[in-house]
């Protein structure tokens, strides 16, 4: 949010209540559009504003003040937008804890976090069981009102993608949902058989038309007759 002297103060809010924000961060006087990305593993949330050449990051914790100013990447060239690679996408092999893209004019210039370590095993610190590409739920089961936690995967050899991933697709019959046979009208058994009054009137409307038709039609053979009579004077 921004406030009346134009900084910008983006909130933090409980899980529990939306309401109130239980803590507020003075960042800069930027117009632009903030694009926050949060990251669970390390509770880390980058900030970047569209428009602007800097990346914030602060720490999120469970206790006051909550959150933590980390650092800021400064560029020269303002970004048109950015995105976040899944960790699972991260090179663990080079303490790579998050990788932005960020977008210019021409071109999408990746932006690598890493964390120094000395050690060339794995940091299992940096690098909790992550949520992997497998959904916990299907997508009829979500619409049904159902929760369930993400299915977590571990990176301690990187990330391998399963070779045949089954994909499941629900087909639907569209012959259940028409109505009952039953419901239909029959136009034999629900509409009654005209009478013969009815009946006499609708010919006698034909008939008339037919004579009105007739009619206009000896009109329009008269006037081409005088048509072509005039022309044939005025030659």
């Amino acid at each position: 949010m921004e406030g009346r002297t134009g900084l910008v103060t983006p909130p933090v809010l409980g899980q529990n209540n939306f309401e109130e924000p239980v803590a507020l961060q003075e960042m800069d006087t930027s117009n632009g559009v903030l694009l926050p990305f949060y990251d669970p593993d390390s509770s880390i949330i980058y900030l970047c504003g569209k428009g602007d050449s800097s990346i914030r990051y602060f720490e999120i914790t469970d206790e006051a003040p909550f959150v933590h100013y980390l650092n800021t990447f400064s560029s020269k060239e303002p970004q048109r937008g950015m995105g976040f690679m899944p960790k699972r996408g991260l090179d663990v092999s080079k303490c790579e804890i998050a990788r932005l893209y960020k977008l210019h004019e021409r071109k999408c210039e990746p932006i690598i976090m890493t964390v120094p370590r000395k050690s060339d095993l794995f940091q299992d610190d940096l690098y909790p069981d992550t949520p992997g590409p497998e959904p916990a739920l299907e997508a009829d089961e979500w619409l049904s009102g159902q929760d369930a936690e993400p299915v977590l995967i571990s990176l301690r050899d990187g990330y391998v993608p399963p070779k045949h991933r089954e994909l499941r697709v629900t087909k639907r019959n569209i012959l259940d949902a028409r109505p009952p046979s039953g419901t239909r009208r029959s136009q034999s058994a629900s509409d009654a058989p005209l009478s013969q009054h009815t009946l006499e009137a609708l010919l006698g409307e034909i008939k008339a038309l037919r004579e009105q038709v007739q009619a206009q039609e000896q009109r329009i053979t008269a006037l081409e007759n005088m048509l072509c009579e005039l022309v044939d004077g005025t030659d």
